[in-house]
């Protein structure tokens, strides 16, 4: 009989109360975030534009319909996917280790043990219907049941292609004792769904977390009929989570849009800091000819969201970053929620991150851009910065791994 090795993920998790335990903006306490109302949310920057229903039907369903919108073609796919492989326990964590699950789902195995799970969905199609919405691509590298330990798992916001219900269910089932960390108003959603190991917290919000390992046991298997041998490997896990700002915006019904927040993240643990994007805009950008650039001369003054040189200044520098780099045709539309690879780029600038992933990709046809585009103009971006183009903010085959 092969030899084999587990961890059991068996363990008591203390919380602080989200509070603000590092520095923040002199105007954080206005909470212009706040709508007046008490009901909702909203991006308080010149860098937003607010668009509406029909606004989308007009640029994108319409658009296809009258056949003025190409839409990407994805047979074969042309993104590459490969098993991944995680480290076998916690023991092995010596490095920071970013695994790409596929769109924006991140898997991290930190120094010292915890691992972090972001924006996790497994599902067909990122859809409240399981018939009808947009349908994979590539296929998934892996099951839930494959990915060995999660500890904490963090939700950016509402939309589907993020949070998905049958991926957060099965993920409870297989992992009950992970720490689910959302923004403000999702909480009770997810108590709807049965879970209570959940934290709501707003921008600028902090929470450490001491993860208690009680049963770390590693069976070693033998060819006898006894059963496998168990040693126990106690061990303290620190990590701060810590919500941050993003512009972007929430709904998973038409009645209920920015009904709850939206954020990106920094987790910290093992001497390691890792900031994640979530989705993200930069820029509102209007509408001009195709063979216009719009950080020309022409547009390069546009408003830009004040928040990612906030975080950097005042949380980073960051080990990586997991920059969101699709989803922006036609751009005029999707620009004020969603970043192109040349916003991107700024992002990992004013954040300051020493290396970053690009994800918001590779999955599911959300917008018009070619399926391989977006790691295309990620090069050029990095170029007219005068930043290399490979080695510091890249991407990767779905399942693939990187060291940091």
């Amino acid at each position: 009989m092969a030899g084999s090795t587990t961890a059991a993920a068996l363990y008591a998790c203390s919380l602080t109360s989200p509070t603000t335990l590092g520095p923040v903006p002199e105007d954080s306490k206005e909470k212009a975030h706040h709508l007046k109302s008490g009901k909702g949310f909203t991006n308080p920057w010149d860098s937003w534009t607010e668009f509406g229903p029909l606004d989308i039907f007009k640029g994108v369903v319409w658009r296809r319909i009258t056949g003025k919108l190409n839409w990407p073609d994805t047979t074969p796919s042309t993104v590459t996917v490969i098993q991944p492989t995680f480290l076998p326990d916690r023991t092995s964590s010596k490095t920071l280790r970013a695994t790409w699950l596929g769109h924006a789902c991140y898997y991290i195995e930190f120094p010292g043990g915890l691992r972090a799970l972001f924006d996790p969905v497994f599902e067909e199609r990122c859809s409240p219907m399981s018939y009808a919405g947009p349908k994979r691509f590539t296929q998934k590298p892996c099951q839930i049941q494959d990915i060995p330990i999660v500890d904490v798992i963090i939700i950016s916001h509402s939309h589907y292609d993020h949070l998905s219900h049958p991926t957060v269910m099965e993920l409870h089932k297989k992992h009950p004792n992970a720490q689910f960390f959302v923004g403000l108003g999702l909480k009770k959603w997810f108590n709807e769904c049965g879970i209570k190991n959940v934290v709501e917290m707003d921008w600028w919000n902090d929470v450490d977390a001491t993860f208690s390992q009680s049963t770390g046991e590693k069976r070693i298997s033998n060819t006898s009929s006894q059963a496998p041998l168990i040693s126990p490997e106690a061990s303290d896990m620190k990590a701060r989570i810590s919500c941050l700002p993003c512009q972007h915006t929430s709904a998973r019904t038409p009645f209920d849009k920015s009904a709850t927040l939206w954020c990106s993240w920094c987790v910290e643990s093992g001497g390691k800091k890792v900031w994640f994007g979530g989705d993200t805009g930069y820029r509102a950008v209007p509408e001009v000819p195709k063979d216009v650039d719009d950080y020309g001369d022409e547009y390069k003054d546009l408003p830009h969201c004040p928040a990612f040189k906030q975080i950097g200044d005042l949380r980073g520098p960051f080990d990586l970053g997991l920059i969101p780099i699709g989803a922006y045709d036609p751009r005029y539309l999707m620009s004020p929620m969603h970043a192109n690879p040349f916003d991107s780029v700024n992002i990992f600038i004013d954040t300051q991150c020493k290396r970053a992933m690009g994800i918001h990709w590779g999955t599911w046809v959300l917008t018009a851009e070619d399926v391989l585009e977006p790691p295309v103009l990620l090069k050029k971006a990095m170029k007219g910065k005068g930043l290399p183009e490979n080695g510091v903010f890249d991407v990767c085959d779905i399942g693939d791994s990187r060291e940091f």
